[in-house]
């Protein structure tokens, strides 16, 4: 059981209302802070409309929808938080300049939580004057409804803060891993770009349309690796050879095709070929539309693997 009990959100983008809505609907009050002149607004209808979701997901047992203020700096935001998650935009100094205000503003014992998506640790931590309270927990968009976050600390961070962090997520309803080494992107995005670099070339060279490649993925490889990973699959692909019986047998099969893999480039021709193909995809359907597709899929294998997730943990 985590021992957080008040939360902060600096930034409140897309990214940010979305932790704000899982964090109040896991009992916790927020203070959310955002310079933007609607944020207010802005945030209060994304929680309204994420809620019924929330709820859908059985992720509201202990929610606190009206433990919801929002502050006029990031400073006064951080005022008595034990748990900070900062979504500013992915520029260094801005980063770096919210640390330096905030930092003098923090409880002893707070934790900040950064959702950089392709920053090092190392890179913001130059940003402290002490990095101790701080660490990385990048999650997958929208992070009220992908369980993923991606937890990064070294040497620099403090006792038991990654530890604590961990605790929180795990409590709110989250899944973990932790990052050893940092690169940019993490683990997550880095295999998504390898992927997506396939599909890209693919979609150059003709192999297939935009529309056919997304739906290799997602009527194939896409439902196996919601249940396990690619490796854990192929383990179980050789029987009770197991990985070892897998690699031997298919070596040299993987090894033609990486070295045939496509390395195409995002020029504008490029961009304009996945734009074409991705409008013939949608085929007239609003973003707005889509999204509420994509969100209603997620929703329904979220509540399919839940209790079967959670049998295999205990």
């Amino acid at each position: 059981m985590s021992d957080i009990s008040h939360t902060a959100i600096l930034g409140a983008g897309v990214i940010g209302a979305s932790w704000a809505a899982l964090f109040l609907a896991a009992g916790r009050s927020v203070t959310v802070y955002d310079p933007a002149p609607n944020s207010e607004e802005q945030t209060r209808a994304f929680i309204e409309t994420a809620w019924p979701t929330l709820e859908e997901l059985g992720l509201t047992d202990r929610a606190t929808p009206n433990a919801l203020a929002f502050a006029e700096t990031a400073a006064s935001a951080v005022d008595g938080a034990d748990f900070v998650q900062e979504n500013v935009p992915e520029r260094e100094a801005i980063k770096h300049a919210l640390y330096s205000e905030v930092e003098p503003a923090l409880s002893e014992d707070a934790i900040v939580s950064s959702s950089t998506s392709g920053m090092t640790l190392e890179a913001l931590q130059a940003g402290w004057q002490d990095p101790a309270p701080f660490i990385l927990g990048h999650p997958f968009n929208p992070p009220h409804l992908i369980p993923l976050v991606e937890l990064t600390a070294n040497a620099q961070t403090g006792d038991g803060v990654l530890e604590r962090a961990e605790a929180f997520y795990h409590d709110i309803g989250k899944v973990t891993i932790r990052i050893r080494k940092g690169l940019p992107g993490h683990v997550a995005n880095r295999l998504q770009a390898a992927v997506w670099r396939e599909a890209v070339h693919m979609a150059v060279e003709g192999v297939a349309s935009v529309e056919d490649i997304d739906k290799a993925m997602w009527a194939g490889p896409g439902l196996r690796w919601a249940a396990m990973g690619p490796t854990m699959l192929f383990n179980l692909g050789a029987g009770e050879g197991g990985l070892r019986a897998f690699c031997e047998h298919f070596r040299d099969t993987f090894n033609g095709w990486w070295d045939g893999l496509g390395q195409p480039h995002l020029n504008d021709d490029v961009i304009e070929t996945l734009v074409q193909g991705i409008n013939e995809e949608a085929n007239g359907r609003s973003p707005q539309t889509l999204a509420a597709e994509r969100d209603a899929l997620i929703v329904a294998m979220q509540k399919s693997l839940k209790s079967i997730r959670l049998e295999s943990n205990t």
